[in-house]
């Protein structure tokens, strides 16, 4: 079993101890929207017909059929399930989905109140930590202080290059963590920024969601 299977299990198992109305850490999402958003993402002719008729309203209608505990438990099903063999993510495997489940996982622990890092298994942590040093460049692109990311066996990497005149900021903590915030989930992620202020600021304003 690969590493995005033994994820998408994890996934469905916070899914499931969700309430469908449980906030998460995607602004204006629930429970229940995370679990449409995952079903639209894996099936090929309802996400081409979601994008067809907007995306968000496409959303909104599948989450709205589980705004109760059965309507919930029935979409939760659905994405437990692994894809059928045509759709692109069921061959896609860990290089497109093993970072999406895990940031999703946490989105729903975290946004019902469970701050505490998880455990991860080494391999895991691997994967991680790989697709993390490759995404970091492009979601950090344009930003005038530099970052380099320390993970906390420190292990590190100079993830994007400072401009003329910045410093550079410093991001520690475990690998689960660092994929949070650089993702856009600084203010649930258990990391720590040093440099100068006012580059710290700049990365923080970045990083943190609304």
């Amino acid at each position: 079993m690969t590493w995005h299977e033994t994820e998408r299990d994890w996934l469905a198992e916070a899914l499931r101890a969700a309430d469908p109305h449980d906030p998460t850490l995607c602004e204006g999402w629930q429970a229940r929207h995370l679990a449409a958003h995952l079903v639209i993402r894996e099936r090929p002719g309802q996400a081409a017909a979601a994008v067809r008729g907007g995306l968000a309203a496409a959303t909104e209608r599948l989450a709205a059929t589980a705004s109760d505990a059965a309507g919930y438990a029935a979409l939760v099903d659905r994405f437990a399930v692994q894809p059928r063999r045509w759709s692109p993510l069921a061959w896609a495997g860990d290089a497109v989905n093993a970072t999406e489940y895990f940031v999703h996982t946490e989105d729903v622990r975290r946004g019902a109140g469970d701050r505490a890092p998880r455990e991860l298994p080494e391999g895991l942590v691997e994967v991680l930590w790989s697709q993390l040093v490759r995404m970091a460049p492009l979601r950090l692109r344009g930003l005038g202080p530099g970052v380099v990311l320390v993970r906390d066996d420190d292990v590190r990497s100079a993830v994007h290059a400072p401009r003329s005149g910045r410093g550079t900021v410093v991001l520690r903590g475990a690998v689960g963590e660092l994929v949070l915030a650089v993702s856009g989930r600084l203010q649930a992620a258990d990391v720590r920024l040093d440099g100068a202020d006012e580059d710290v600021a700049v990365v923080r304003d970045l990083l943190t969601g609304p």
